[in-house]
């Protein structure tokens, strides 16, 4: 990769990390089910009114808008609601890329690799470590919510292979119309109309800095970057630097929010990031090294 390229997705990959803080700072005044509303209904408009529909099924577009926006992002802002530190949910939340494994295997039947069994327990060691700390930073509920979003994530990474749309930003911006009505109803299911008379009062600057920062330069712009990304580069080249992600959440907490890093939280987050090394790339580097300490064939 050229190096502005390199800076460009690592920049993404910051704002990726950065935004469960900036997600929190929204939390502290609007109710977690009505500010992913409001985010993916900033996220569709008023971009949906330029680009063209996507052409793939409408079952496509609408479930990905549900799964996202409703059972992964909804599910988030109510896990860091009830208790889970902006960091540890960046770190929970990676677990989706184990999760998307195993449902690929049995939706495409696709084999897993000795490497992805011991990547996925090396990381569920460190879930069950997270859950240990104590320092008021992490709850059992929220940690399951988290993961919850995390199981969600990984159906739409299912449903994002079978659309496999070729507009990945069209069909990002269209699937977000179907976000913010369930969303909203749900809330008012839950709550009642006490979120929305009271709205009004709790968009301050800083929700609103907080959406617009969840909408447009965490989802619209990081994905499109991204997925230009994906485009230029082989996968293999673009997709190890998305483990930046949880190292600048964890990152962000510490700045933002003065978030201590004991050592077992520490312990924890590597025992993660190790299991997702070994899980995503651990047959592509042995097989590197192995290539490099063969024999050069003779002339």
């Amino acid at each position: 990769m050229k190096k502005q390229h390199i800076l460009l997705a690592v920049l993404v990959t910051a704002i990726w990390g950065l935004n469960f803080s900036v997600i929190k700072i929204g939390l502290e005044s609007v109710d977690p089910l009505i500010l992913a509303g409001i985010r993916f209904a900033l996220s569709a408009l008023p971009a949906v009114f330029f680009l063209k529909r996507p052409q793939v099924p409408w079952r496509y577009t609408i479930g990905y808008g549900l799964v996202f926006g409703v059972g992964l992002w909804g599910v988030v802002n109510l896990g860091i609601k009830a208790g889970v530190s902006s960091g540890i949910a960046s770190l929970v939340l990676q677990f989706s890329a184990f999760l998307t494994i195993v449902l690929g295997a049995v939706v495409f039947r696709e084999s897993l690799s000795r490497f992805q069994y011991l990547g996925i327990a090396v990381a569920l060691a460190g879930l069950v470590s997270i859950t240990f700390v104590t320092d008021g930073t992490v709850t059992i509920a929220g940690v399951a919510l988290v993961l919850f979003g995390a199981i969600a994530w990984s159906v739409a990474n299912v449903i994002l292979k079978k659309a496999a749309p070729k507009e990945m930003l069209a069909f990002l911006v269209w699937s977000s119309l179907f976000s913010p009505l369930p969303l909203f109803l749900l809330d008012l299911a839950v709550n009642g109309t006490r979120g929305f008379v009271e709205l009004p009062h709790q968009i301050g600057w800083a929700a609103i800095a907080s959406l617009l920062f969840q909408a447009y330069p965490n989802t619209v712009l990081g994905y499109a970057v991204w997925n230009w990304l994906l485009r230029e580069y082989p996968v293999s080249t673009v997709a190890p630097l998305s483990l930046l992600v949880p190292v600048f959440g964890v990152l962000g907490s510490v700045v933002i929010f003065n978030e201590a890093l004991p050592p077992l939280k520490l312990v924890a987050g590597a025992l993660m990031v190790i299991g997702l090394v070994i899980g995503l790339y651990g047959k592509r580097l042995t097989e590197s090294q192995l290539a490099t300490r063969l024999p050069s064939v003779s002339r």
